[in-house]
């Protein structure tokens, strides 16, 4: 591997190396994550997904200012 390269790998946005995180234990995050949420939402009822849906709605409204 060249200098170049290698610099380029640890100064990467994102790359775990440097933020002292074990590549492996992301990977299994991540994986596990990308499980869960729709695994989630399979759970639950329609009623609940949308009280669900319709707070986030309200929160991500809420911050913007009406002209």
């Amino acid at each position: 591997m060249a200098a170049f390269e290698a610099v380029e790998m640890l100064t990467r946005p994102g790359n775990t190396a440097r933020d002292g995180k074990n590549p492996a234990a992301v990977a299994l995050g991540r994986l596990g994550g990308k499980k869960g949420g729709p695994a989630r939402a399979r759970k639950l009822d329609q009623k609940r997904r949308t009280e669900i849906a319709r707070k986030a709605a309200v929160a991500r409204w809420k911050s913007r200012k009406v002209k």
